[in-house]
């Protein structure tokens, strides 16, 4: 095994640890404390544990052994093999976390948002190392490939609303776990695409103006930024117009706009969100 890969694994496992740490948190101090339902094959092992006592950790590794072998052709084995040191590490930490770290007793509110974001970071760090928890992840990523403009959160929110029902029914079986419970995947869902798309999103600037290469040489005295030129024809006057693009993150967009009001006032700024920024400057492709 050479340096790289050394290197690669080590990170892995140190991401895994802490991950199941998150995940251990939000499972045992303060889903299992207020009975709440929770999201994904942890929510299915949290049931089991409530039902008959079996450890959440011990659960989720046996409710993964079957779709472990189903994936195996469909995800591949770099990705299965990842996933499932990712399962075994984290599994083991979150049912160590439950002799550790004390349980949470106060406002079922809060229980509920912490239960959620806590949880989130877990899954979104793992995620983010090209990994998987397994089970629900599993069947997630595989929508995901297939339907790629479905987003992991919004997938993940479908899924896991169908274990939160059935982890009501089976255990708590009153109507506030269930809004509780629905709250979690609502904050799962939203806190993993922020954490997926907002460490790597930015803003992409198209300024139409008579003054291109002022422009583009002012955003790169501002911001170190380069630019790209285009060729735009106005339906309204039929006249060609330049145009300069720029990729940019959040607190790098006003300076634009003042850039842009200062040396052509009558310039057109479109300003659009962008998911991902990919090459130099930003994160690597």
């Amino acid at each position: 095994m050479n340096k790289e890969i050394l290197k690669e694994w080590s990170i892995d496992i140190l991401v895994d640890i802490i991950a199941g740490i998150f995940m251990g948190i939000g499972t045992y101090c303060f889903a299992a404390t207020f009975k709440f339902p929770m999201v994904g094959f942890t929510g299915l092992a949290l049931i089991l544990y409530q039902l008959f006592g079996l450890p959440v950790g011990i659960g989720t590794i046996i409710l993964n052994i079957p779709f472990a072998v189903i994936s195996y052709r469909e995800i591949g084995k770099k990705f299965l093999l990842k996933s499932v040191k990712s399962i075994l590490i984290t599994s083991i930490m979150v049912d160590v976390v439950a002799k550790v770290f004390p349980v949470y007793n106060g406002d079922y509110m809060l229980a509920a948002i912490c239960t959620g974001i806590i949880s989130a970071v877990g899954y979104a760090l793992i995620f983010m190392r090209d990994s998987s928890t397994g089970g629900s992840d599993f069947i997630m990523v595989l929508i995901h490939h297939s339907l790629p403009h479905f987003s992991l959160g919004k997938i993940a929110l479908v899924i896991d609303s169908a274990i939160i029902v059935l982890g009501v029914v089976l255990v708590s079986g009153n109507i506030n776990s269930l809004i509780y419970g629905l709250i979690i995947a609502y904050l799962v869902a939203v806190v993993l695409d922020k954490a997926m798309d907002g460490l790597s999103a930015g803003k992409l600037i198209m300024i139409i103006c008579d003054k291109p290469k002022d422009m583009s040489r002012e955003i790169a005295t501002l911001i170190d930024r380069g630019s790209t030129y285009l060729k735009a024809v106005g339906s309204y006057t039929d006249e060609e117009k330049d145009v300069v693009m720029c990729a940019c993150r959040v607190k790098e967009v006003h300076a634009i706009r003042q850039a842009a009001k200062r040396l052509d006032p009558s310039s057109f700024v479109i300003i659009l969100d962008s998911n991902e920024v990919a090459g130099e400057g930003f994160r690597h492709l």
